[in-house]
């Protein structure tokens, strides 16, 4: 796969990966984001946050074209060096880059999934990831071994943060040498990054509108 090659190439030359995970490339990161793709549905648009050498969110989309992709990384030369593989890739038409931090687009970006791969603990992790989302929309988060531990002590601050539900997913399971955890994190009908509408009220729960004075007449 061409992206393995810039991932070993300019992605190792630039610093976006370590020299110990080019003979790993697939084991370790390829193949263990592809499998993400399974809890995504037809048609979506995915927000990678925090994407750094496009993982998962390039992964994301060469295994499912039927995807769109906005690749959030605030650091130029990783935007850079993301600009110069989605064209090689060709994948212009399915793939959007922002240089900005998550925080920064909620009003902006509004996507039905957003994705995570070592970016941050979970507390922080869904209060900038959570506002990016439409109504009934899930943060996919993997995490490590110790996914079931962060959930336990960062419970209160998710809820805050707008988690309406938190569950655990494991993916790869006869695929894999080492399967693959998925913290998903749902918000509810008003994602914290969407301004609150008041209700409609009908006419039987109508507020009154407020009565003008009568027209004081002038005394003779």
């Amino acid at each position: 796969m061409r992206f393995v090659e810039h991932l070993a190439t300019s992605g190792l030359q630039r610093g976006l990966i370590g020299p110990r995970e080019v003979p790993r490339l697939w084991s370790r990161h390829l193949l263990n984001c592809a499998v993400v793709a399974d809890l995504v549905a037809d048609g979506s648009t995915v927000a990678d946050v925090g994407s750094g050498a496009g993982l998962p969110g390039i992964v994301l989309v060469l295994r499912r074209p039927d995807l769109r992709v906005v690749l959030v990384e605030p650091l130029q030369r990783r935007v850079d060096w993301l600009h110069e593989v989605v064209a090689d890739l060709g994948l212009q038409d399915q793939v959007e880059i922002r240089r900005a931090r998550a925080e920064q687009l909620v009003g902006v970006v509004a996507v039905p999934v957003v994705t995570a791969r070592a970016v941050a603990p979970l507390d922080r992790l869904a209060a900038w990831s959570l506002p990016l989302l439409r109504p009934r929309g899930e943060l996919l988060a993997l995490k490590g071994a110790t996914a079931q531990q962060e959930v336990d002590a960062t419970a209160a601050q998710v809820r805050k943060a707008g988690g309406i539900s938190t569950s655990i997913v494991t993916l790869g399971s006869g695929v894999l040498d080492q399967e693959v955890t998925v913290v998903r994190i749902r918000v509810g009908n008003t994602p914290p990054g969407h301004p609150v509408r008041p209700a409609r009220r009908g006419r039987r729960g109508a507020t009154a509108r407020p009565t003008r004075p009568a027209p004081r007449h002038p005394t003779d």
